[in-house]
């Protein structure tokens, strides 16, 4: 048959449906990262915080969004021959043979460039980082760099889309400044703990070495002790810049360490479990008291971010950057 035939059958027998499946938009969630920037966005510049920006966030989710896509296909068509060789991805469309190649990689072109295209209506700061995001699923995914194949830069090269997102959920609302450094890294720090936990959690569920090598190349040098130490090393780095951060910009976020903390040690617990469920986190949702836990930390955040305590500088003696809050609690 005709490579055109060939299409035309495939087409005939599975539909679009393959193409959707692997565009996940039931992993838009992780774009939720987004919504740090553009609190801290609204804490550096609480005017901001008007009904008329509303519509800028939303193209800017979208675009975000489209380019994520885009990377989501780009990385199932290129992991098509390992994800045979794992016990559930080998069910996507592409392991599966579902979809053509061809139309694969017009998608992904084709969401990439819709995304970075929307990011430009937001302006043209925003439209770069969203390339930025995009180029970054190049270099995981793509020879010869393919970084997702190197040990501890998979986990790296991945998780820096976690202050890219950050700085897409600051820019549509501010252009002239960057958010600060220290959790800038911290973000990134933190997004390489959940990441390296899902490495620990899929080496673990695979429970066969050879198989898991071949696989994913990386856990050739991996192994359940040097994850685990990587984990730790992540969840500390991240915890070190965010004192920074704390000490420099915002004393009063002191109180939602011990929140913060449980956080992380819930989800390494989560990761601990067998057949963890960290190894698709869009699941996540199915663990409720998590969820419940999860809103709450973001709540006590917010209220955190968005209030003064003067006591605290007084107990602590620190002066810190002057930005104005929301409302101050006197004493």
């Amino acid at each position: 048959m005709a490579a055109g035939g060939e299409a035309s059958a495939a087409r005939a027998h599975h539909g679009l449906w393959p193409y959707v499946q692997m565009a996940r938009v039931d992993h838009w969630f992780k774009n939720a990262f987004m919504l740090a920037g553009v609190i801290l966005a609204l804490f550096v510049e609480p005017a901001l915080l008007r009904l008329d920006v509303v519509p800028v966030l939303l193209l800017a989710l979208l675009s975000t969004c489209l380019v994520a896509s885009s990377n989501y296909v780009l990385n199932e068509l290129l992991d098509a021959s390992y994800d045979r060789k794992h016990p559930v991805k080998k069910h996507r469309p592409a392991a599966a043979e579902k979809v053509r190649r061809r139309y694969a990689l017009a998608e992904w072109l084709a969401l990439g460039a819709l995304g970075i295209g929307l990011g430009l209506l937001v302006n043209r700061l925003f439209a770069a980082t969203a390339l930025s995001l995009w180029v970054m699923g190049v270099v995981y995914n793509v020879k010869p760099i393919r970084s997702k194949e190197l040990p501890y830069l998979d986990v790296l090269s991945e998780s820096i889309n976690n202050p890219i997102r950050l700085l897409l959920g600051w820019l549509p609302l501010i252009q002239d400044r960057v958010p600060p450094i220290s959790l800038v890294f911290s973000y990134w720090m933190v997004g390489a703990f959940f990441m390296a936990l899902k490495r620990f959690a899929e080496y673990r569920t695979i429970g066969d070495r050879a198989t898991a090598i071949s696989y994913r190349r990386s856990f050739k040098h991996y192994n359940e002790e040097r994850l685990l130490v990587s984990v730790f090393f992540y969840a500390i780095a991240a915890a070190l810049f965010a004192g920074v951060f704390i000490v420099r910009y915002h004393l009063e976020l002191i109180l939602g360490i011990p929140v913060g903390a449980g956080f992380l040690a819930w989800y390494l617990k989560l990761g601990l479990q067998p057949d963890s469920p960290v190894q698709n986190p869009e699941r996540l949702y199915r663990e409720r008291g998590f969820l419940v836990y999860s809103v709450v930390c973001l709540a006590v955040f917010v209220m955190l971010m968005f209030v003064r305590i003067p006591a605290l500088y007084e107990a602590f003696n620190v002066d810190l950057v002057k930005t104005a809050p929301l409302w101050v609690i006197e004493r």
